[in-house]
């Protein structure tokens, strides 16, 4: 089984810039797309970014391209999240998570994401 874990959330700014970071146990990671999603107190779970297996082609969500960048390091089965210019409506909880569907596509639906992580809080203060 593929165990996910993020790391990286915090308080920051609006403004700053975070990084976080997704580790996976298994070597599976590098067949695998990987996305993240986040989700706001009370809200749903929206996609943010994801990058295929090979690393190319990452997609973005419209509320963070231009300010948010995926990337991935399959020798180290990790895949990463530079946050810059935050704003407050970036909050919540980060969750990375891998599609194993081998899809010439990227998903952006949760539902086509096969393991996630714990997930790790972002908080931007105004």
């Amino acid at each position: 089984q593929v165990q996910l874990v993020e790391s990286g959330g915090g308080l920051v700014q609006a403004g700053g810039s975070r990084r976080l970071s997704c580790a996976a146990s298994e070597c599976t990671f590098s067949r695998g797309a990987m996305g993240w999603f986040r989700q706001a107190l009370g809200k749903g779970r929206e996609f943010v970014a994801a990058i295929t297996w090979s690393g190319g082609s990452p997609a973005y969500a419209d509320s963070v391209k231009g300010r948010f960048t995926i990337s991935r390091d399959n020798a180290k089965n990790t895949v990463y999240l530079q946050m810059n210019s935050l704003k407050p409506e970036d909050t919540g909880v980060y969750y990375c998570a891998v599609d194993l569907g081998l899809r010439s596509w990227i998903a952006t639906r949760a539902v086509d994401y096969d393991y996630w992580g714990q997930g790790t809080q972002v908080t931007v203060s105004s």
